[in-house]
C-alpha cells in the first residue's frame, strides 16, 4: 500500500515531529526506538497500516529506527485519492454523521473514507441510562459496540483518545496550493491520523471540581460506566442495610432534567428502603422544561416522598470520619448525630441562594452529582496563533450556521463541542436532540463541501421533551400539540417508541424492538396472573 503523506503533507506533521524529538516522554511515555505494525488496541478492529514521515515505507515488520530519526506513527489510509473524514467522538454527533455520510449517494471518485474515534468500544443511548438502574433495558440495548453498529458499513472505528490537534485549513476552504490536508490530530496511542475534514464530536463530562469534595466523594451520572458505578454502589447499600431499620439515604444535586430522572428512579428502586433528597439552587425543578412536564414529576416525587430542597447550593461534601475530626471546632456534631454513622457516610453542607432561608447539614450514603459539565475539546498543537480554535467561555468551538468552525472551513463541531445560537440569539440546549439533528445537517453539509455544492445552514426544530419518572411512568411533551402532556404508562409507552426509532441502525432497532416486546408480554403476563390470584385468595 503506497504510503499516504506528500511531501507537502508533511511539513503540516513538523511540529509534531518537534514534539516527539523534544518532549516525547510527556506525549507518548511508552513510546520505543523499535516501531511496530500497530498499538496493541487495534486489533479488535481492522488493522490499519502505519507508515514512516521519515522514509515513506510501511511498518510491517519490526525495524530500528536511530534517536535522531525517530517519527509517530502515521494511519494510512486505504485509498489515496478519496476525501478523507475523521469523526471525534462517538456520540449522537458523531456516530450518527457517520452513518449519515454512508447513507448518502456520492460519485465513485468522492465517496469519503471515514473513520470514527471514540475513547470507548460502546455507543451510549444516553437518554435511557436511568433504566438500566431501574432493570428495565438491558446494557447491549442502549449501548451496543461501535463494531458491531459499523459492521456492514464502510466506517472504520479506533477505540482511542484524541491527545492533540494541528489543523491546517486556516488558508482557505481548499488549503495550501500543494495540499488538500486539513490537518493532523494525534492520538493518545502514539499515532497520527491526517485528515481532508474533521467533525469534532467528543461530548462533555461532568464537572465536578467547582465544589470542594464533590471530586472525591460524589458520583456523577452521564456515561455508562457511571451507570455501572451507581448501580454497584446501590447493590451494595441495599445489601448491607437489608432487614436493618436504617433507611439508605440518597443526595441528588441538581434538579434538571437529568436529576430529576435520577431521583425518581432511585426512590422507585429503593421503596421504603431508602429516603431521596434533591438539591437545586433554583426554586422550582426543571426551569426550562414544559409546564406539563415539570408538574408531572412533582407529582411523581411527592408521591413516592422525595424531598426537594430548592433554593439551596452545596458549599463542599466531607466524608463524616473528617467532620468527626473536626467537629468541636465547626459545631456540626450539636446539630448531627455523627458518631452513629461511619466512614462511608458523607455530610453535605448547604448554603442558601435565596433570603429566608437557613443553612442546612445532610447525611447521605450516596451523593449523585448532575450539575456542571465541560467539553471534552483536545488540546490544540502549541505552534502559532493561526491554529487556534475560536471558544466560548464554556470551551465549546464557536461555529457558523453551517456547523463549521469559524475561520476553519474543513472543521464541523456539533453537540457539546459547537456553540451555535438559535434565531434568537441563545445558545441551544446540549441535549440529545440537538447532537441528533445536527449530525443530519453536518453529513449533508459534508457531502456538500466535498462536491462543491452549497452548504445548508442549520435550523433547531424543537420536537418536543421527554422524561423518565420510572419503570411505567414518564411524562412527554410533543412540541406540535400546545399544552399537550402524556403521562404515566402512556407516556412511558410513547417515549419508549420514539427512542427506538432512534437508534442507530436498522438491525440494532429491529433486535431491542423484539427484545422489549417480549418483556412487555412477560410483564403483562405476570401482571395478569398477580390479578388473578389476589381476586381468588379474596373469594
Amino acid at each position: 500500500m503506497a504510503f499516504l503523506a506528500s511531501s507537502a503533507s508533511a511539513a503540516a506533521l513538523l511540529p509534531f515531529s518537534r514534539i516527539f524529538g523534544k518532549k516525547q516522554n510527556r506525549l507518548c511515555p511508552g513510546y520505543s526506538t523499535r516501531l511496530r505494525a500497530g498499538p496493541s488496541y487495534l486489533s479488535k478492529f481492522r488493522t490499519p497500516t502505519f507508515g514512516s514521515a521519515a522514509t515513506g515505507k510501511t511498518a510491517g515488520a519490526v525495524r530500528e529506527i536511530s534517536q535522531a530519526d525517530r517519527r509517530p506513527p502515521i494511519y494510512s489510509w486505504p485509498r489515496n485519492k478519496r476525501p478523507r473524514v475523521c469523526i471525534l467522538g462517538g456520540g449522537f454527533g458523531g456516530l450518527y454523521t457517520a452513518l449519515r455520510l454512508e447513507s448518502l449517494v456520492w460519485p465513485d471518485d468522492k465517496k469519503p473514507q471515514v473513520l470514527l474515534i471514540d475513547q470507548s468500544e460502546r455507543f451510549v443511548f444516553k437518554p435511557m441510562l436511568y433504566e438500566l438502574l431501574s432493570g428495565e433495558v438491558d446494557a447491549w440495548e442502549i449501548a451496543p459496540r461501535f463494531s458491531e453498529l459499523l459492521a456492514n458499513t464502510g466506517v472504520e472505528f479506533f477505540q482511542d483518545r484524541v491527545k492533540l490537534l494541528h489543523p491546517s485549513d486556516q488558508w482557505g476552504t481548499n488549503g495550501p496550493k500543494q495540499s488538500s490536508c486539513g490537518g493532523t490530530v494525534l492520538l493518545e496511542s502514539g499515532l497520527i491520523i491526517e485528515y481532508d475534514w474533521l467533525v469534532l464530536a467528543l461530548g462533555a463530562e461532568t464537572k465536578l471540581d467547582i465544589v470542594p469534595g464533590a471530586l472525591e466523594f460524589a458520583l456523577p451520572f452521564s456515561t455508562l460506566e457511571d451507570a455501572y458505578k451507581v448501580d454497584k454502589k446501590l447493590r451494595a447499600l441495599e445489601r448491607r442495610k437489608f432487614g436493618k431499620d436504617s433507611p439508605i439515604h440518597v443526595a441528588v444535586v441538581g434538579c434538571g432534567y437529568s436529576g430529576v430522572e435520577l431521583a425518581a428512579t432511585v426512590s422507585e428502586r429503593l421503596h421504603d428502603r431508602g429516603i431521596v433528597q434533591a438539591i437545586n439552587v433554583e426554586t422550582t425543578i426543571c426551569p426550562i422544561a414544559p409546564a406539563g412536564n415539570r408538574e408531572a414529576a412533582l407529582k411523581v416525587l411527592s408521591s413516592r416522598k422525595v424531598q426537594l430542597l430548592l433554593g439551596y447550593f452545596v458549599r463542599c461534601i466531607q466524608r463524616v470520619s473528617d467532620v468527626e475530626a473536626s467537629a468541636d471546632a465547626t459545631g456540626i456534631r450539636e446539630s448531627q448525630d455523627v458518631a452513629e454513622c461511619n466512614s462511608e457516610k458523607y455530610v453535605l453542607c448547604l448554603q442558601p441562594a435565596e433570603k429566608g432561608l437557613k443553612s442546612q447539614i445532610l447525611e447521605a450514603d450516596l451523593v449523585l452529582w448532575t450539575v456542571g459539565s465541560k467539553p471534552l475539546l483536545p488540546e490544540l498543537e502549541p505552534c502559532d496563533k493561526r491554529h487556534e480554535l475560536p471558544l466560548n467561555a464554556r470551551g465549546q468551538a464557536e461555529t457558523d450556521e453551517t456547523l463549521r468552525v469559524k475561520g476553519h472551513p474543513r472543521i464541523f463541531a456539533l453537540g457539546d463541542s459547537s456553540a451555535l445560537r438559535d434565531s434568537t440569539g441563545r445558545l441551544l440546549p446540549a441535549t440529545a436532540q440537538v447532537a441528533f439533528q445536527q449530525a443530519d445537517f453536518a453529513g449533508w453539509n459534508l457531502w456538500a463541501a466535498i462536491n462543491h455544492r452549497p452548504l445548508l445552514p442549520f435550523r433547531f426544530q424543537n420536537l418536543g421533551e421527554m422524561m423518565t419518572l420510572g419503570r411505567n411512568d414518564a411524562a412527554v411533551s410533543p412540541s406540535f400539540i400546545e399544552g399537550l402532556t402524556l403521562e404515566g404508562p402512556i407516556g412511558h409507552a410513547a417515549r419508549k417508541i420514539a427512542y427506538l426509532i432512534r437508534l442507530p441502525t436498522d438491525e440494532h432497532r429491529f433486535k431491542v424492538g423484539l427484545s422489549w416486546f417480549a418483556k412487555s408480554a412477560i410483564d403483562s403476563v405476570a401482571s395478569i396472573q398477580s390479578t388473578l390470584t389476589k381476586v381468588l385468595s379474596g373469594s
